[in-house]
């Protein structure tokens, strides 16, 4: 008996080492096969996985560790899958290939984004765990599921990144949400963070400036997402910062953040670069960060609900206007950090959010996005609106469609559009 984990990034299979620990997958006794994936672009010259700094912390979870990129070689994960009449034959391969006679569970990052898409149908006959690392657990599921792969997802492993809310992910086909306890969580953290990472260099501690990859999943353009790290840049100089640490996005493109070295310079900061494959959480549990500061990164959660550090956020209201289609997975997370995270602006002010009935607006935003899927969400979603107006999270012209057009309410003291359009050049 052999149960089969899937995992592309390093905090993902750290969210699997805490949902081992936990319990979540029995006791030990069944064999644990952990698939690794790397997405890079160019996977061939990105440092994997299970080379990255502390994952030999977590290798003791498994018993075995393969590389789905090996398998499919010369194909990119990202775009390779059998054709239909292939499945069946390719499944047993691989079943061979990983040495495995059956499996009695798969743990997948995602039933819609391909690897993860496809390993359930390779193996038919096994239960799904899906487990989601980040707030898109809290996005309406983006596609329609086959009921062959809905009617086997047995749950939906998550961290509570957003206390007293209930994930919506996958729910309007009945599949219970299963809370990872945030003790395990901080427990693999602590492992990652004993092996050999930085430690903090000022005694105030640095601003940790997390990258995106904006411009990779098409929102905004190379020069615009240079421009709003460059305007976070100025920010935290504008408050006096003189240490400040870049992380890349891991999916980001090599050189991410490179190109600020000389505007660091002109304001007069210290400006370094966290090593290859060193998750976030490992920085902040080592580092103590003054302030962390990224758009709409899972990480800014993680920074403020497990670690209590002071967060704040950029661009996320330009964010809201650029995700396209409204459906995007993407406004949901980039809502509950807009909503809930203190903004800075260039001048180096903060201001913090106002208050917000944040379980009535994700069910208003995720209504909006897939109303087909969630009907029960249509009442709540009309009170929502009612009491709060359309403000910036919602269009116009989807309300219209929708039947939700309300009376505006007054404008909310959170604003600052065009400051942060002053980001990029040309608006």
């Amino acid at each position: 008996m052999t149960q089969l984990f899937h995992a592309s990034r390093l905090f993902g299979a750290m969210t699997l080492a805490a949902g081992i620990d936990a319990g979540a997958f029995g006791p030990p006794g069944e064999r644990r096969v952990l698939l690794l994936t790397n997405n890079a672009d160019i996977p061939e010259i990105a440092l994997g996985l299970d080379e990255a700094p502390g994952f030999a912390a977590l290798r003791s979870r498994f018993d075995e560790v393969h590389s789905w990129n090996e398998i499919i070689a010369p194909f990119h994960p990202a775009e390779w899958k059998p054709r239909t009449i292939e499945v069946p034959v390719f499944g047993r391969l691989l079943l061979h290939r990983l040495g495995i006679d059956e499996i009695t569970e798969v743990a997948i990052e995602s039933v819609i984004v391909p690897p993860s898409r496809l390993l359930p149908g390779l193996f038919k006959d096994c239960g799904i765990t899906v487990y989601s690392d980040g707030l898109m657990a809290h996005s309406p599921t983006r596609d329609v599921l086959p009921h062959e792969i809905s009617a086997r997802v047995t749950r939906l492993l998550h961290l509570g990144l957003v206390p007293d809310v209930a994930p919506l992910l996958l729910s309007e086909h009945g599949v219970p949400p299963q809370l990872i306890p945030a003790t395990h969580f901080r427990q693999v953290v602590d492992e990652l963070s004993a092996a050999g990472l930085p430690q903090g260099g000022s005694p105030d501690g640095p601003v940790l400036i997390l990258g995106q990859y904006l411009s990779s999943l098409g929102i905004l353009s190379l020069d615009e997402e240079h421009q709003l790290h460059a305007g976070m840049l100025r920010a935290v100089a504008a408050r006096g910062h003189h240490d400040v640490i870049f992380q890349p996005h891991p999916a980001a493109r090599h050189s991410q953040g490179r190109e600020l070295r000389p505007l660091a310079a002109d304001l007069g900061l210290r400006l370094t670069f966290t090593p290859e494959g060193i998750p976030a959480e490992s920085l902040f549990a080592t580092l103590s960060p003054a302030l962390v500061v990224s758009c709409f990164s899972t990480a800014l959660t993680t920074a403020k609900v497990f670690f209590d550090l002071p967060v704040a956020t950029m661009g996320t209201e330009m964010l809201l206007e650029r995700l396209t289609p409204y459906e995007n997975s993407n406004r949901i997370p980039v809502t509950i950090v807009d909503a809930t995270t203190p903004q800075l602006f260039p001048d180096g002010s903060l201001t913090d959010p106002p208050p917000v009935d944040l379980p009535g607006l994700i069910n208003a935003v995720a209504y909006c996005m897939q109303h087909t899927a969630h009907p029960e969400l249509r009442e709540p979603a009309r009170d929502y609106l009612a009491a709060n107006g359309p403000a910036r999270y919602f269009k116009r012209r989807r309300l219209e469609t929708l039947d939700l057009v309300t009376t505006p309410a007054p404008p909310q003291s959170r604003s600052g559009l065009s400051r942060l359009r002053s980001l990029i050049p040309g608006r």
